[in-house]
């Protein structure tokens, strides 16, 4: 099967092989040797200064990664906005919540372009806030929110900035120079090609030496958790298998020529998918420039459904994403991570070519049909 979701991605067999290393215990110098390695690696992926930046990581999907990043890393006083214009910045302000931070929000439609003005409207009305936090690459509608416009805007009013960068980290700019970006989450998994089990938080070290441990979870304590690993240790048990993985995958990574190199590549199979499709009247939802180079949401056009349409894809060995809530029914999507090759996605148009005529052809018998015992 080859997988156009979002995550999780096919892998490539230098990442599957690394999962069959030796049997490992996690408080071995073995492992601490490869969990540095590692921290160390992730702060590469960006060129973050390890002096200024440290890499904490965790056992658990990217969602992980992003409540521990808004249960640690938001001091006591803090008033947080959270910028919305889809699901996953929707979930930002439900963790938030769960964990009695003071929140508003900046609420837009699914998709929107966040624009600046509109988030320093935002800021003017709520007064007290403190610290910002927002998705990078809102994988609901593969919108690209402008990290570097926003950041530097929360540096103009000395606020804090807090990213969830789960889908976007390895492939997508994120500028380390803004004062105000002061923590980024990120996954193993999605535009780094490793597997899903390892997540990771990435914060400033001075801003991380303010930030009491234990203040709002003992699992999700970035706090600790950064202390251990850097002691070598770690505060829990970790996944030596997706450790493996992550480290295979980030040599892949830098072999390939990092971040700016994987941003190409996903452009170039994207730019095969949107090719293939175009003809077959399934055009992206977001115009060029607006969304992210990791995934394309395609409109439905009137009369194809999505669960038919994803079963027969499925059943040719391709696997998509409907929208999501209220966009089911509205919108397919289509990501370019893993390891695909441009003959997989030419394939897969021809895929799509297939289920779509054939679909025609059974919608006309039927017409000729009813016409003819009409």
């Amino acid at each position: 099967m080859k997988l156009l979701n979002p995550g999780p991605v096919c892998l490539s067999p230098r990442v599957r092989e690394a999962m069959l290393g030796p049997d490992l215990c996690h408080r071995s110098d073995a492992f601490a040797a490869l969990q540095t390695r590692i921290r160390v690696g992730l702060l590469d992926v960006h060129g973050l200064d390890p002096s200024v930046w440290t890499a904490v990581l965790l056992t658990g999907s990217g969602t992980t990664a992003v409540e521990a990043m808004l249960a640690s890393l938001l001091p006591a006083d803090t008033r947080l906005l959270v910028v919305e214009n889809g699901v996953y910045g929707e979930r930002m302000t439900a963790m938030a919540r769960g964990h009695r931070v003071p929140v508003t929000t900046l609420t837009l439609p699914w998709g929107a372009i966040v624009e600046p003005a509109k988030l320093a409207a935002a800021l003017d009305a709520a007064g007290d806030v403190t610290d910002v936090a927002l998705v990078h690459h809102e994988t609901t509608t593969g919108r690209l929110n402008d990290l570097e416009a926003l950041a530097t805007l929360c540096d103009q009013r000395g606020l804090r900035l807090h990213v969830d960068a789960v889908s976007s980290f390895g492939a997508e700019a994120i500028p380390p120079g803004p004062p105000a970006l002061t923590s980024v989450a990120g996954t193993a998994n999605k535009c780094l090609h490793g597997v899903p089990g390892v997540a990771f938080v990435i914060t400033r070290r001075a801003h991380l030496a303010t930030c009491p441990a234990r203040a709002r979870s003992v699992v999700l304590d970035l706090v600790t958790a950064g202390r251990e690993q850097d002691r070598g240790g770690t505060a829990f048990t970790q996944s030596p298998p997706c450790l493996y993985a992550l480290d295979a995958a980030l040599g892949e990574h830098r072999d390939a020529g990092g971040w700016a190199a994987r941003h190409d590549r996903y452009d170039r199979l994207g730019a095969i998918v949107r090719r293939g499709l175009a003809p077959l009247g399934l055009h992206p939802w977001l115009t060029d420039g607006i969304r992210s180079c990791v995934l394309t949401a395609y409109h439905l056009p009137p009369g194809l459904e999505i669960e038919p349409f994803q079963r027969a894809l499925a059943a040719r060995g391709y696997l998509i994403y409907p929208g999501q809530a209220a966009l089911r029914e509205r919108l397919f999507r289509v990501a370019t991570m893993g390891a695909l090759s441009e003959t997989d996605l030419e394939r897969f148009t021809a895929a799509v070519a297939d289920v779509t005529h054939a679909r025609t052809n059974r919608r006309t018998n039927r017409r000729t049909n009813r016409r003819q015992t009409g």
